[in-house]
């Protein structure tokens, strides 16, 4: 029987979205102006913008963390196997970037490059940074605030299992 102090998949996912969602907006305010949109559109459209990407990048962030629960078997994956479950968010959001990157750009032109983007391959350097730099941050945030969230003001540490094979903590 699950208690309060011990979170299921969707308070995991949750709080994980939720840290994301910080962590994203503060990469996409702090690059935009690598982007042609800085200078093309209205600051409405540029706030639009931001806010859309940082879902978008929520969505990215969630899919990884669901992939690492299931490669790893475990939904606790941030506090019990973090740098593995970590490592598998890096390499799946950044082969999904640079494929969304190359996609968008390129084919479908649905953004541009600023001449200031350092690119790689011709991918932008900076949308690469954010998914290498990005995961580790929020593995750390998720391992620190996790356990404060999960508690409820339980004297003892949450045990954060959980079996997929039965549904039970």
């Amino acid at each position: 029987m699950r208690t309060m102090s011990t979170p299921g998949v969707m308070g995991r996912a949750g709080v994980w979205s939720a840290l994301a969602f910080v962590l994203n907006l503060t990469w996409e305010i702090a690059q935009v102006r690598l982007y042609t949109i800085w200078t093309e559109a209205d600051r409405l459209t540029v706030a639009w913008s931001l806010f859309h990407c940082s879902v978008g990048d929520v969505l990215i962030s969630l899919a990884m963390f669901a992939l690492a629960g299931i490669v790893l078997w475990r939904a606790d994956w941030p506090a019990s196997q973090p740098w593995t479950g970590c490592a598998i968010v890096v390499v799946g959001a950044l082969a999904f970037t640079a494929w969304s990157e190359w996609y968008n750009v390129y084919r479908a032109g649905s953004w541009g490059y600023a001449a200031s983007m350092p690119l790689i391959f011709g991918i932008g350097l900076s949308p690469l940074l954010q998914w290498l730099i990005l995961p580790p941050v929020l593995v750390l945030a998720y391992r620190t605030l996790g356990p404060l969230l999960f508690s409820r003001g339980s004297a003892q540490k949450p045990n954060p299992t959980r079996d997929f094979t039965n549904g039970r903590t």
